[in-house]
């Protein structure tokens, strides 16, 4: 997963496991979808998502920003926030987080997009196939379904947190 066009983080007693960066793509629910933007400006949106073998899948409008920009440029930054904690009377954060980089792309085979979209139903309403199943039919034909293939994962966390 991890490419050697990457750069090593410079604080490395910082840097989460790869087991424990897995874990919190996993259990986040939200993150940041980093893209090259209209002119050249990056831009970034939450988004809701589920991790799946190496893969981070999101759905779409069939049009707009996030889409436009996905077709000039495949290129992509997904970060993760698992722990912000303000501590004021040290002028500090104690932070977790993880950035994922790789590539990103639409799901053009109709079976992958019903699949991806399935799980990413599944994530955050577990326990109603039935309600999915009308959602999916209903809905699916007006979506895209996103595939963000993994090249390369880190994870940093606050120096007080790795004590």
């Amino acid at each position: 997963m991890n490419q050697p066009y990457f750069r090593a983080m410079r604080r490395s007693r910082q840097q989460l496991t790869q087991d424990r960066a897995l874990e919190i793509l996993q259990e986040a629910t939200s993150g940041v979808l980093a893209l090259l933007g209209d002119y050249d400006y990056p831009y970034a949106v939450p988004l809701s998502y589920v991790y799946s073998e190496g893969k981070l899948y999101f759905h779409s409008a069939m049009a707009g920003h996030k889409i436009d920009a996905i077709s000039k440029c495949d290129k992509a930054s997904f970060c993760v926030i698992d722990k912000d904690d303000v501590h004021p009377e040290k002028y500090t954060t104690f932070f977790r987080s993880v950035i994922a980089f790789g590539k990103i792309h639409i799901i053009e085979d109709e079976q992958e997009k019903l699949e991806t979209a399935r799980k990413l139903g599944k994530r955050y309403n577990p326990n109603d196939d039935e309600s999915l199943q009308k959602e999916l039919d209903s809905g699916l034909s007006r979506m895209h379904m996103l595939r963000f293939d993994i090249e390369h994962l880190t994870g940093k966390e606050a120096i007080e947190l790795v004590k």
